[in-house]
């Protein structure tokens, strides 16, 4: 059994990691209302792109662009990774990992290369070691308000390779905030847009998505009249989209960060007052053991004198 020091310099240093892990809540406790704010206000524009590119999508025009062509032949993929900067926030990354190697795996045996790019510390820092995987762009330190600046370059990257045929499909994997104690990892397919709408379709029936009462399906023949043309309203618009999307699953992200380390950190310091508890208890009972053999020994001791 150990010494009555031993448990007393133990129970000290729990008691210290209890006051980082309470910190921690209530660092994330404070900053989770104004991540779900930004998230929040940021739905409405999202929402509205995606009205914007299911009806761009219904048009019979004679320019097409790349972006609403899906390809047969697949020979590399990209993936867009949200991750957190920071750790100390439960199974939120590895969730998102766990949800993102098996599609991974899938690509490689179908001899398809993968492309990633990685926003995040935690994603660059996983994704850099994967067999199989070529990291192509990262972004990290987008900090409590992200900037869509920060974002451009790396979504670029994608939409370059995408527009000259070098990445044939590309996803979007981030945790998906649903609730303070639910956080979904969600691997959504971005480009092309006729994929986009079989997944919404799917989603749709299951009511998980977040895209509900939005079709991209070709209902009629129809057109715009577009100014200057259609190539260059068209690359704008559709940009638009991309950014707007990506940026939109950055901020859930976020806040589901905070919602995931406050919780987190709360059960971390359950379990410091119960390691506590625990160890008061033994220190009690060795520090009753050694005066229990004090007296024995003076007891004894008076007897054979």
């Amino acid at each position: 059994m150990a010494s009555g020091r031993e448990i007393k310099t133990k129970i000290k240093s729990t008691q210290n990691m209890r006051k980082v892990t309470r910190a921690l809540q209530m660092v994330s406790a404070s900053k989770i209302r104004k991540a779900q704010d930004l998230m929040k206000a940021s739905r409405p524009y999202a929402r509205q792109m995606r009205k914007v590119i299911a009806h761009v999508a219904q048009v019979s025009t004679d320019f097409k662009h790349p972006f609403l062509i899906e390809r047969r032949d697949l020979k590399r993929v990209a993936y867009i990774v949200v991750s957190t900067d920071r750790g100390l926030c439960g199974g939120l990354n590895s969730n998102l990992f766990r949800r993102l190697l098996p599609l991974v795996a899938q690509w490689r045996e179908q001899k398809v290369e993968v492309d990633v790019v990685a926003i995040g510390q935690k994603a660059q820092a996983f994704l850099r070691h994967i067999k199989g995987v070529n990291l192509v762009g990262s972004v990290t330190g987008l900090g409590e308000h992200p900037k869509l600046e920060k974002l451009i370059g790396v979504i670029k990257v994608v939409l370059d390779a995408y527009t000259a045929a070098g990445v044939d499909r590309v996803f979007l994997a981030y945790n998906d905030f649903v609730n303070t104690m639910v956080q979904t990892p969600t691997v959504d397919a971005l480009l092309p847009l006729p994929l986009v709408a079989a997944e919404l379709e799917a989603h749709q029936a299951n009511g998980e998505s977040a895209y509900a009462g939005i079709t991209l399906e070709q209902t009629h023949d129809w057109d715009y009249i577009y100014e200057p043309d259609a190539p260059t309203v068209l690359e704008h618009v559709l940009g638009r989209y991309i950014e707007s999307v990506v940026y939109q699953a950055v901020l859930e992200n976020l806040a589901s960060e905070h919602a995931a380390r406050m919780v987190a950190m709360k059960s971390a310091s359950d379990n410091a007052n119960k390691v506590i508890d625990t160890l008061t208890l033994v220190y009690n009972k060795t520090r009753q053991a050694a005066i229990t053999q004090e007296i024995s020994e003076i007891v004894g001791g008076a007897a054979a004198v």
